[in-house]
């Protein structure tokens, strides 16, 4: 038995980007490495046990897009999104452990509890200007932060259309759902929580050829990122490891 309080979940083929995001989280959630595990998503299943262990799990980003054709999808994304929807399905009703899901995660909640993802909202890579919602100011993790706030984004597909019973916390004019919450336990959200500015180009660096951008503009996005004033998203994950650690 682990006596972390929480999992991060990696969902990224690359193990050097997989192990930074995971420092990335631990960083922002001010955890040390005792309190927060890490599993594999892509090369092990989930294991058992998982939700009677963890009071609660972080869902990392990915290069994998959940709205492309099944028939192209490898076996070890079906089988990975598959223990990301069990994440879901057992967070949802709020009555055992959290889950924060981020990025490409948001896609895999959002199918599994019910919502449509679309490739209509794609934002580009870097910063962007996040709204916060009315229903915001009285969640317990969002109330805390200011109305609007800067976010580190990279994605080409998004919630079209909430689950049901979701509450929308977040949005921006290029994407309209950056963050909802499912009952007490289970958020979601589209941007980057975790990276710092420094943290977020290494993690360009890596991704450079995987038609986010161009790669002939990486200094110039590099340079917008680290021009930028990333705080509140940190105190998010802040919030969500003081929140759901008892």
């Amino acid at each position: 038995m682990t006596s972390a309080a929480f999992l991060y979940v990696c969902v990224r083929p690359q193990l050097g980007a997989a192990a930074a995001e995971y420092e990335s989280f631990r960083t922002a959630m001010h955890l040390d490495e005792g309190a927060l595990d890490r599993h594999d998503l892509v090369r092990e299943p989930l294991p058992d046990g998982a939700f009677e262990r963890y009071a609660g799990f972080v869902i990392g980003g990915s290069p994998f897009n959940v709205a492309d054709p099944e028939s192209t999808k490898t076996d070890a994304q079906r089988r990975l999104e598959a223990d990301l929807a069990r994440i879901a399905e057992h967070t949802a009703p709020g009555d055992g452990p959290a889950a924060l899901f981020t990025c490409y995660g948001i896609g895999i909640a959002t199918r599994t509890l019910g919502g449509t993802v679309s490739r209509a909202f794609p934002e580009d890579t870097g910063p962007v200007a996040i709204d916060l919602t009315p229903d915001a100011a009285s969640d317990p993790l969002f109330g805390g932060l200011a109305n609007r706030f800067t976010a580190l984004t990279a994605h080409k597909e998004g919630t079209e259309t909430l689950p049901a019973g979701a509450v929308l916390l977040a949005r921006n004019q290029g994407c309209p759902v950056q963050a909802y919450r499912v009952g007490d336990r289970l958020y979601a959200t589209q941007f980057h929580p975790e990276p710092t500015a420094r943290a977020f180009t290494e993690r360009m660096a890596v991704y450079r050829d995987d038609g986010y951008f161009e790669s002939s503009d990486y200094d110039a996005i590099a340079g917008r990122v680290l021009a930028a004033s990333i705080t509140e998203p940190a105190r998010l994950l802040r919030a969500f490891a003081t929140h759901f650690a008892g």
